[in-house]
């Protein structure tokens, strides 16, 4: 008898050695950091404290919207593969959403350094097409859910609009001036995320319907599952920048500190240092 691959030994499988790895290469390379001073550990104590309260938010965020398109019959679970119920999903969907972040974090963390909330030439615009373009995502995912064929695409999309919203709302320029960041901090993990689903697929620890899915994949794995783990893995890093930012510039303000640049046209004589 063929003992099925379970949601559990999948965990194991995937995220407890990627966990495992990034915090052994996280020690290495902040070991050989000349800069892991005083200031240094006090910046990655508010960086873990940023990831905890996006595990949090990530977890009653995505908990009801699981939930429905399990109940809605989007997705299921092989025979035997899960090993109880907690509303619709197993006890390792919830464990997946809490670990995913920290995967995420983990990576992030390796190059991520945080810095200051520089000013931006025209910030408004940037908010506002930020703005523009979360809402055309947005409206996008509504008029999906009209229809069976696209409506877990639609789910994906509607879902995740209010979130980009609230996150390029916040902090547009600043995030478009660490695109570098958020890029490599995002597509990383969705790769590896999208490989780990894809063999999860095989096994059949989870099943796509065919009705609701739009039948298009990437490398065999369906598109809708690619966008979830981009829009997700874009939020975590995202949010994680932008907690940074914040804590960093209540810091400086705290401590009296000028944020302007030196050829900032209000700075006064005495500011710069002249007569």
């Amino acid at each position: 008898m063929i003992v099925p691959f379970t949601y559990v030994q999948f965990h194991l499988a995937f995220l407890v050695p990627a966990v495992l790895f990034l915090i052994a290469t996280g020690f290495v390379s902040r070991s050989t950091d000349a800069g892991s001073d005083v200031r240094r550990l006090r910046g990655w104590r508010h960086y873990w404290a940023g990831v905890v309260i996006i595990t949090i938010v990530a977890l009653a965020y995505t908990t009801p919207w699981d939930n429905y398109l399990i109940a809605r019959g989007v997705w299921w679970y092989g025979d035997g593969r899960t090993l109880l119920r907690l509303w619709h999903a197993p006890l390792e969907e919830y464990l997946f959403i809490v670990v995913q972040p920290w995967v995420t974090a983990l990576w992030l963390s390796h190059f991520e350094s945080g810095g200051a909330w520089e000013r931006s030439g025209n910030p408004v615009a940037w908010r506002v097409g930020g703005l523009a373009v979360a809402a055309g995502i947005g409206l996008a995912g509504w008029r999906f859910l009209g229809t069976d064929g696209a409506f877990y695409l639609g789910a994906v999309l509607a879902w995740a609009a209010p979130v980009l919203a609230l996150q390029w709302l916040v902090g547009a320029p600043q995030l478009w001036a660490r695109r570098r960041t958020v890029v490599l901090g995002t597509l990383v993990p969705t790769l590896y995320l999208c490989l780990a689903d894809r063999i999860a697929i095989e096994f059949g620890i989870w099943v796509l319907s065919e009705r609701y899915t739009t039948g298009l994949a990437i490398g065999g794995l369906p598109i809708e599952e690619a966008t979830f783990f981009l829009v997700t893995n874009l939020f975590v890093v995202q949010g994680l920048i932008l907690y940074r930012l914040v804590t960093v510039r209540w810091a400086m303000e705290t401590a009296g500190v000028d944020r302007r640049p030196a050829d900032d046209p209000d700075r006064t004589p005495a500011e710069l240092g002249g007569d």
